[in-house]
């Protein structure tokens, strides 16, 4: 969220920030709109000022026993004029929030310019990529030939984009998020949180998703959303809150479903886990001072990095440019990790420094060493994606003859199974 404030200040910077986004200056119009707010504000106070006099001189005039009618008929006049304005301001001041809530965050300096995609920059490699002696199948080949990764049956109880896993891809699953939890609770110093799955309006609004991107959610009849991403309801958690600057950084970490319509992907990764309506993450979210959040920033991300390298994937850090940077993110590096069936890197992981974006939808605050309360800064990153990360270690571990070999970090999480088979 923008602060019309700090528009004011520097129209010129606002529109400029918004330029590198792509969308066309804004800063005329949401002026306007507040010029317009504060003179009708200013005039309902004037005539609210207006009106107690003429209450003050009606009353006088009654207590004299004079006529009041011409006094009262002007009163009537301007309680009109103030029921108009009474309507107006509010109209103007929801019609300027709903503007700047749809506008993005403004990007961090160092985010390169770039359209999609394809502009995005390489910052790192990790692992070199396996030279199979036979042609390596995709994850959806390998779990229906071990008869434990079931698409029918899913799409026979829930529809598409769903899958049942069975037996040892099930606890496979498990272990890969127990996994993670352990690492980023233990040694990367984030608390293990349980958290809702269902949240309100007010919850998705503070992080991003609300109002633009509802249609990429599912909401429930009783007017709650389920998470796409326990971003949701972690970073919530300080929301209306003002944080001693001791508490800093918060760190929290969470394993949960998620839950995404995927509006707009039709005909994308239909076959197989890639790109699902419910899939488990492990999230992890940091609360923190402005001046500490480019560091925590490169610290979460290297966070998700060991949980790849522990695992012995081959993946790549990539800065997002512009044009490919999410709404709230001022800053996004993703990991992308290799998927020989596919023969190709894709996302397993974004982390995104979200500068005080998300704070200032939320409120929350921390009192800084002057005693004045200011916005924190908020991160949050994958842990990573659960059932990416699932069909990763299908695809990098898979052997010729269909099974699979299970990561050695992995075989205290899987009763010392060292292979899944036919």
């Amino acid at each position: 969220m923008h602060d019309i404030k700090a528009i004011r200040e520097d129209a010129a910077w606002f529109d400029a920030a918004m330029a590198r986004r792509g969308i066309l200056p804004l800063s005329a119009e949401l002026l306007g709109l507040d010029d317009n707010r504060k003179a009708a504000v200013a005039q309902l106070q004037l005539l609210q000022a207006s009106r107690n006099a003429l209450a003050k001189r009606i009353g006088e005039g009654k207590r004299a026993k004079a006529d009041t009618s011409a006094l009262e008929a002007e009163g009537a006049a301007l309680r009109g004029e103030m029921e108009a304005l009474e309507a107006e301001v509010p109209r103007l001041e929801g019609l300027q929030r709903e503007i700047i809530a749809a506008v993005p965050n403004a990007l961090d300096a160092s985010v390169p310019a770039g359209r999609d995609e394809a502009d995005n920059k390489v910052e790192k490699t990790f692992g070199a990529i396996r030279n199979f002696s036979f042609t390596p199948k995709e994850h959806f080949e390998l779990g229906e030939k071990l008869g434990l990764m079931d698409f029918a049956a899913a799409a026979k109880i829930a529809g598409s984009r769903f899958t049942v896993l069975r037996g040892a891809l099930a606890r496979l699953e498990r272990a890969l998020g127990q996994f993670m939890l352990d690492v980023h609770a233990a040694e990367h110093g984030y608390s293990e949180t349980t958290v809702p799955l269902l949240v309100n309006d007010a919850a998705v609004f503070g992080t991003g998703q609300l109002p633009k991107f509802a249609e990429d959610l599912f909401k429930t009849t009783d007017g709650r959303w389920l998470i796409p991403t326990a971003e949701v309801p972690l970073t919530n958690l300080v929301a209306g809150e003002i944080l001693a600057v001791d508490r800093l950084p918060v760190r929290l970490t969470a394993l949960t479903p998620c839950f995404r319509s995927e509006a707009g992907s039709a005909g994308r990764d239909v076959r197989g886990m890639l790109r699902q309506h419910q899939f488990p993450k492990v999230e992890m979210v940091s609360i923190v001072r402005p001046e500490d959040s480019e560091a925590e920033h490169e610290r979460m991300t290297r966070a998700a990095e060991v949980i790849l390298e522990r695992l012995e994937l081959p993946y790549r850090r990539m800065l997002l440019c512009a044009g490919d940077t999410g709404f709230s993110a001022a800053k996004t590096y993703d990991l992308e990790v290799w998927l020989p069936g596919q023969g190709m890197y894709r996302e397993i992981s974004s982390c995104s420094n979200m500068h005080a974006f998300q704070a200032r939808r939320m409120n929350a605050r921390y009192r800084g060493a002057d005693g004045k309360p200011d916005f924190v800064h908020t991160l949050n990153g994958s842990g990573v994606a659960v059932g990416r990360a699932l069909i990763a270690v299908l695809e990098n571990y898979q052997n010729e003859d269909g099974s699979v070999s299970i990561p050695a970090v992995l075989a205290p999480y899987m009763g010392g199974l060292e292979r899944i088979s036919v």
